[in-house]
């Protein structure tokens, strides 16, 4: 099948949570045979920050990493159809401009071959409706949401059975844990600060409950404001900037355990949705205790995969817990990693995406002249 994913960044992962689960789906379609493309406009805000922030060399953890991995840029000029080409599946993320997913959109009606899916991994949909309302999908197939409740959103919206919930999940290629063992301290939380959407709930749920019970806590991430920092220098927390994930399976190795501290939108109107974090510290064997999260998909087993803090009290139980118990660190490892690698990896959602495609395909053949 030949396979074309629009991107914002398939390269930067600065800010761009949707590269990790992209470069480990289109890694598992090329090994299966498929002709598999990724497309990302030229300039593009994330690969930008990334340069600023580090320069060429920021590129080099994902080329070395991801050496069968490659994407094409383009100009704002470009006319869509030439990167469509032949087609048999066409993908457009939700964070590309408006007028290029109308143009494919239209690539579409007008008569083409392909089938066409639009992918939304945000929750702009019920905080920010209007920035959705704004793409014309009129000449989309369907939606791949990255969470039930987000595909609730869109059958309301009128998709009905035109929308499938594709989860996240780990790129298990390359998070995996270590394979020798080395010395394991502190805590580390791998997140952006971004827009204020969990400042309260980082404070309660981990800087705070780090420094009571004295595990050192490593940091890192982007977008970190002045207050933001001078948050993290009064828990005495350190803060370690932009880390490339192709990194992360060796950071998560030289720590203990992580915390999961969703977005407000992930614990309130779009439960459910886990941050990909969690799918990739489990993958690596890292113990993790979540902030009041509810698993309203049954995804996983809370209480055997990870430890669940209804509060910052609880959280300090937990991480002191965790602290002093190596067999319960261990048991928590081996239970997180089992089900990620039952039902979580990005083979997982390659089985899930093609099934799609040969549904919609069956659906074009019925309908056909």
């Amino acid at each position: 099948m030949r396979i074309r994913y629009f991107t914002h960044s398939l390269l930067s992962c600065w800010n761009h949570g949707n590269a990790h689960f992209l470069r480990g789906t289109l890694r598992e379609l090329i090994r299966r045979g498929h002709d598999v493309s990724a497309f990302e406009p030229a300039g593009n805000w994330s690969l930008a920050n990334l340069l600023s922030d580090a320069g060429e060399a920021g590129l080099e953890p994902f080329r070395r990493a991801y050496p069968d991995l490659a994407a094409t840029t383009y100009p704002p000029d470009t006319d869509p159809a030439e990167l469509v080409g032949e087609a048999d599946l066409v993908i457009v993320h939700e964070w590309n401009e408006p007028a290029l997913v109308a143009a494919i959109g239209r690539l579409r009606a007008q008569g083409g071959r392909f089938r066409l899916l639009f992918h939304d991994t945000h929750h702009r949909a019920v905080s920010d409706p209007d920035a959705i309302r704004a793409f014309d999908l009129s000449g989309y197939d369907g939606v791949l949401a990255f969470g039930e409740t987000l595909s609730e959103v869109y059958r309301r919206w009128g998709w009905g059975d035109r929308v499938w919930t594709w989860h996240e999940a780990a790129d298990t290629t390359h998070f995996r844990p270590p394979e020798h063992e080395g010395t394991r301290e502190g805590l580390v939380w791998i997140g952006n600060w971004g827009d204020g959407e969990r400042t309260e709930e980082l404070e309660r749920f981990l800087f705070a409950p780090a420094s009571e019970v004295r595990l050192p806590l490593d940091v890192y991430g982007v977008r970190y404001p002045a207050e933001a920092l001078a948050t993290l220098a009064r828990h005495g927390v350190a803060y370690h900037g932009w880390a490339p994930n192709a990194e992360a399976p060796g950071i998560f190795a030289r720590h203990l355990a992580t915390v999961h501290v969703p977005r407000r939108h992930y614990a309130t109107i779009l439960p459910g949705i886990p941050t990909i974090r969690v799918f990739e510290a489990l993958a690596c064997g890292l113990p993790l205790v979540s902030a009041p999260w509810e698993d309203s998909e049954h995804l996983f087993r809370p209480g055997e995969d990870f430890l669940v803090a209804r509060d910052g009290a609880e959280m300090t139980k937990h991480l002191a817990t965790l602290r002093d118990d190596p067999a319960l660190r261990a048991a928590l490892a081996r239970s997180g990693l089992e089900t990620i690698r039952a039902r979580h990896t990005c083979a997982h959602r390659a089985d899930e995406l093609l099934a799609v495609a040969a549904r919609l395909e069956t659906a074009s053949e019925r309908i056909a002249p």
